[in-house]
């Protein structure tokens, strides 16, 4: 078998949780996605709703075994030399369904071959291979040199990120912490941050200001996290709507470069919302709105797989009357945006 030679690379992803219209959630999960040829190798399955093996909430031993089995340090799990590349972001169950594929060594190279969806140890390439992936050819220093630099990083024992939630309002504070907290994401809730030790504002990757918060007290809070040379994303929160809340928290948690992410792009205008996408995705877009009481409205607006480029779709003016918001959202991205009146 010959490939030719594809680079390789990590970058930082999310599974961006959320809260549905529904009722249900859907957990968030921070991981690290493989690069080929400089693109997310995840973004080559439009409708897979998955997470690699290198996920930062896995116990350290665990994500150290999965780093090694990657570098062909430890035998695969799989038989066959095969091993998990993608699996179900809410358990480790085979059962539900993973992307697998043959990792082995060639001279110095590394290739990755016959990749295909499993559900049982054993895989069927004829009915379940994904013929139109691989093989990926890795020069071998730089796919150890890559794995290498993780294991390290993840041997330093950074902190997880939280976040931090600035507001009058201490019902809705509560209840979007109670939320975030539901889908596996920290938060904490204070009127300021001047109390709040340097080390422990170092902790947060965000802080959301409630519409209440007046300017000079947003001030005072940056203030803060810059003395303690702390890096964080501020979110003001556009309306009370838990959903539309964590959406946007979601959406500043984001580690990864937004020319690598699927959705790069919403409007919301003129009775539409304008949806640009990389590659091809399902995108799932929800509407909320605040009557004259006060009360939410939720619309689901469309669910369905996208091609890359730009999309307009139609928002019934139902769903959108009066003080309204978009949200779209892909398996690893979410957006929000008001809408223009």
């Amino acid at each position: 078998m010959s490939a030719a030679y594809a680079t390789f690379g990590l970058v930082p992803a999310i599974r961006a949780g959320g809260v549905l219209s529904d009722g249900g959630y859907r957990i968030h999960r921070d991981f690290v996605d493989f690069l080929v040829d400089g693109h997310p190798l995840l973004h080559r399955l439009s409708d897979l709703d998955a997470v690699s093996p290198l996920a930062s909430d896995v116990p350290p031993a665990i994500f150290t075994e999965q780093v090694r089995g990657l570098l062909l340090e430890a035998d695969a799990p799989l038989p066959g030399d095969r091993h998990v590349i993608y699996g179900c972001p809410e358990c480790e169950d085979l059962a539900c369904g993973a992307v697998t594929a043959v990792i082995r060594r060639d001279g110095d190279d590394v290739v990755w071959r016959d990749f295909a969806w499993q559900t049982t140890p054993e895989a069927d390439l004829e009915r379940n291979g994904y013929h139109g992936i691989g093989p990926f050819r890795f020069r071998g220093a730089e796919y150890r040199a890559a794995l290498h630099a993780l294991l390290a990083t993840a041997e330093s024992g950074a902190p997880r990120r939280r976040v931090l939630l600035i507001g009058a309002r201490v019902a809705v504070l509560a209840r979007l912490a109670a939320a975030l907290r539901t889908i596996g994401v920290g938060a904490d809730i204070t009127r300021d941050a001047q109390d709040v030790s340097p080390d422990e504002l170092r902790g947060y990757g965000a802080v959301a200001f409630g519409r209440a918060v007046g300017e000079r007290e947003r001030a005072a809070v940056r203030e803060a996290f810059t003395r303690a040379g702390a890096e964080v994303a501020y979110v003001d929160g556009l309306a009370p709507i838990i959903p539309l809340l964590v959406a946007q928290i979601e959406h500043a948690l984001d580690p990864g470069p937004a020319e690598r992410r699927r959705l790069t792009r919403l409007t919301a205008a003129h009775g539409e919302a304008g949806i640009e996408v990389t590659s091809s995705c399902r995108v799932q877009v929800t509407a909320y709105r605040l009557d004259r009481l006060y009360r939410t409205h939720t619309h689901q607006v469309f669910d369905g797989v996208l091609e890359p480029g730009l999309h307009r779709i139609p928002l019934d003016a139902r769903a959108v009357k009066g003080e309204a918001f978009v949200v779209a959202r892909t398996t690893g991205s979410v957006l929000v945006e008001p809408m223009a009146r």
